[in-house]
């Protein structure tokens, strides 16, 4: 079987957990005899390192020969790279400024654009992120045209046209993948050209995949979709960690309790400051790590200095490699007080490293952690009392690693892979 797939985020270009899982997927459905032409709209410089993916350039496509490996060759997945400024969770505003960048550097260099593949992949950009859009949707009617394949698989709503249009050229079947909605990123204040986007694709779709019950519950109730067409398909694990706290030992500070993602509205960061104020009254020796960048950082920053816990609080940054692996390893305590969170990988990776967790009950990942502490986001009181009782009890400390680990065994990619080629078969015959 031959997968066309369409994609914006993959290793070692992350901005959230879309990358990772893309590569746990395909890497799972490779291994399974799947072929896939993975499409990505990557920066020319952006050279992807996993053994089972070929990089082809997009503006080599006319010359390029085979577009699928044959069985006998290690590798059953390829990438096709689309020289583009689309990036996860990015803004109108992010987008102009990235253009802006982009127009003074080729004006400066000189540089003429050079046409040698089915589009300019370099240079003249749209001018709005939707425009960007709608011009990859145009590259999907392309390959779709060019390319042989059995069925369409699109990841969340940048890539939802272009398996429209892929759809519309070839008559295959078309799966959008739901890794998050609009209503996830913005709450209630969506940006209705996004959801038209979604709702056009999942309506479009002959299957819908969503990453837990709660992402499809939203599907269904806000979109409107069929629920005999939504699936679910959980996240898996991506890789065994590299360190355990007797590698890096206790902080000679305090317990260290870890909040590792995205600094906006959809992580809930603001709960658990406020949170880390009440903890703060009653167990002096903890320190809280915020690790992330993101538009509330700002905001966050000065909620902290306000609440004068600069002595027991810090920001990190973006971490990834090998101090992120460090951050997981020195840590006591994980929470993830997201609003909407469709799975949430985070917690998963902190539970191999040996730290407990506690996760918000609107978030998708609950579903395959029963002995993870769950509090409802808004909670800060019970939110704190959870974060006490673990920093302060070892023998509860260690009872949620111990079982959140039993229940890892049945938390992976083959078995992601597995399902998703169940969906696959269901549409092809």
């Amino acid at each position: 079987m031959k997968i066309l797939m369409f994609g914006w985020e993959f290793p070692p270009r992350i901005s959230g957990g879309l990358g990772p899982a893309c590569f746990g997927l395909t890497k799972g459905l490779s291994e399974l005899g799947t072929n896939i032409l993975l499409v990505l709209p990557q920066a020319k410089d952006c050279n992807p390192y996993v053994t089972h993916l070929q990089v082809i350039d997009a503006n080599d496509y006319r010359t390029r020969a085979p577009s699928f490996k044959s069985e006998s060759e290690h590798s059953r997945v390829q990438c096709r790279r689309v020289d583009s400024p689309l990036r996860p969770y990015i803004t109108e505003s992010d987008y102009s400024y990235w253009i802006e960048i982009e127009r003074k550097r080729h004006e400066t260099a000189g540089v003429e654009e050079q046409t040698t593949g089915l589009l300019p992949f370099s240079g003249h950009y749209g001018p709005t992120l939707m425009a960007e859009v709608r011009r990859y949707a145009e590259i999907g009617a392309l390959l779709a045209r060019g390319e042989q394949f059995d069925l369409i698989h699109a990841h969340d709503w940048m890539t939802f046209l272009a398996g429209v249009e892929a759809k519309k050229r070839s008559a295959k079947p078309l799966i959008v993948h739901i890794h998050a909605t609009e209503f996830d990123r913005s709450g209630e204040s969506v940006n209705p050209e996004i959801y038209e986007i979604e709702r056009l694709g999942m309506e479009q779709a002959d299957k819908v995949i969503a990453v837990s019950h709660w992402t499809r519950n939203k599907i269904i109730d806000r979109y409107g979709i069929d629920p005999a067409k939504v699936e679910v398909v959980h996240n898996g694990i991506l890789k065994e960690p590299m360190l355990d706290r007797s590698q890096v030992g206790a902080h000679p500070r305090g317990k260290i309790v870890l909040f590792l993602g995205r600094i906006t509205r959809q992580k809930g960061p603001e709960y658990f400051l406020e949170a880390a104020r009440i903890v703060l009254n009653q167990v002096k020796d903890v320190r809280f790590v915020m690790a992330g960048t993101g538009d509330m950082l700002p905001r966050m920053i000065e909620q902290m200095a306000r609440l004068r816990l600069h002595q027991h609080f810090h920001f990190t940054g973006f971490l990834q490699g090998a101090r992120k692996e460090r951050m997981y390893a020195m840590s006591d305590l994980f929470v993830m007080p997201s609003v909407s969170e469709p799975f949430g990988l985070t917690p998963v990776e902190a539970l191999q490293y040996g730290v407990p967790v506690i996760v918000s009950k609107q978030s998708g990942v609950a579903e395959v952690l029963p002995h993870a502490i769950k509090v409802d986001f808004w909670d800060i009181e019970r939110l704190a009392e959870s974060m006490i009782h673990v920093l302060t009890n070892e023998e509860a400390a260690e009872g949620i690693v111990k079982k959140g680990q039993m229940e890892l065994a049945s938390i992976g990619w083959d078995f992601a892979a597995e399902q998703t080629l169940s969906v696959y078969r269901s549409l092809v015959h």
